[in-house]
């Protein structure tokens, strides 16, 4: 007789780190059922993997969706934006809340063993130079944040028939890799035309992970006993200074680092002077005050935690991270060079 192999849905597998969840997931062994709002591209999802098109937000979708799973990992999500419009706030809670209802409540009662739920460190909002874990109080200071954290406290008191909690949530650092687009993709976009300057002296720090870590995280948590009704912090486990950071790019990049920096207050103020004018004649700034502070901005996030109790060691340092990322960017047939 054929071995079982567990039957996972994943949410969301469609996006930028989807894809290497459900390849980490069918290497350990786990078949795979999706739901994600477009079909996988041509070539991009093995034959064995079973994907539905649906809307995390349709309850019929999902309710269908986890027939027969074991487990489910919600990726979906409706990812940060800088500055976002205030009409965009009802679309957050829309997708990250009402989303992960739907996925919760269907998995309780379809009797799911267990849902991760991938979340975001940008739930502890402005740290004001401190590290923070697990136990620090979050105060989420954006939409996606705010919606992300509603999400958790779903997640994490679902429970089974038993009483035994489900669910498990990954808090993710900042994430890069070859498919991540974001302020990360940008940076190394304009570090290697040239374009880039560095505002202010590049010490503040930063806490980030690379996308093949999550996905090895994911596996590593959901098969986990110890892991229900829990939530990690999940990242590369140092913090990195923004100039190591642009320092560890350029390596990848084979470029030498900028050598001058601009002063941050000047910068700030000067931004503001064309974004304010930019706004009265009805224009989009490219650069606002909220991109310099996304920029400027501290953060450093414990995530010893998870590997204390679930035994997680990241394979990829922040050289061996970019130095992939550029290799699999720059591959023929990639399309997305930097």
């Amino acid at each position: 007789m054929a071995n079982h192999r567990p039957l996972v849905l994943v949410t969301g597998a469609t996006g930028a780190i989807g894809p290497l969840v459900v390849e980490a997931f069918l290497t350990a062994g786990y078949s795979i059922r999706t739901l994600s709002l477009d079909p996988p591209p041509a070539g991009a999802c093995p034959v064995d993997v079973e994907a539905l098109i649906g809307d995390v937000i349709d309850l019929s979708a999902v309710q269908a969706a986890v027939q027969g799973v074991e487990s489910v990992v919600h990726l979906a999500a409706l990812l940060h934006v800088v500055n976002p419009p205030d009409h965009l706030l009802d679309l957050y809670r829309k997708i990250n809340v009402g989303g992960t209802k739907n996925v919760v409540e269907s998995a309780v009662k379809a009797n799911v063993r267990r849902v991760l739920f991938f979340s975001t460190i940008s739930v502890y909002g402005d740290t004001e130079g401190h590290i923070v874990n697990e136990d620090t109080s979050p105060r989420p200071d954006t939409f996606y944040g705010r919606t992300k954290l509603e999400a958790e406290k779903m997640v994490l008191t679902a429970k089974d028939k038993t009483g035994n909690p489900i669910g498990t949530v990954l808090r993710l650092a900042a994430v890069y890799g070859s498919r991540v687009k974001g302020n990360y993709r940008q940076l190394l976009m304009a570090l290697e035309r040239g374009w880039f300057f560095p505002i202010g002296s590049g010490r503040n720090r930063r806490t980030v992970i690379y996308d093949k870590d999550i996905a090895k995280a994911a596996v590593l948590a959901l098969g986990h006993p110890a892991a229900a009704g829990r939530l990690y912090n999940v990242s590369d486990g140092q913090y990195h200074r923004l100039k190591e950071m642009i320092e560890a790019i350029c390596r990848a990049l084979g470029r030498i680092p900028p050598r001058f920096s601009l002063p941050a207050a000047p910068v700030r103020v000067t931004v503001g002077v064309f974004e304010d004018a930019l706004k009265m004649i009805g224009l989009k700034p490219p650069v606002t005050r909220a991109t310099i502070d996304k920029y400027l901005e501290d953060v450093a996030v414990d995530c010893q935690l998870i590997q204390k109790e679930l035994g997680f060691t990241p394979g990829f340092d922040l050289t061996a991270g970019w130095e992939e990322a550029v290799r699999e960017m720059r591959r023929p047939g990639r399309g997305n060079q930097p």
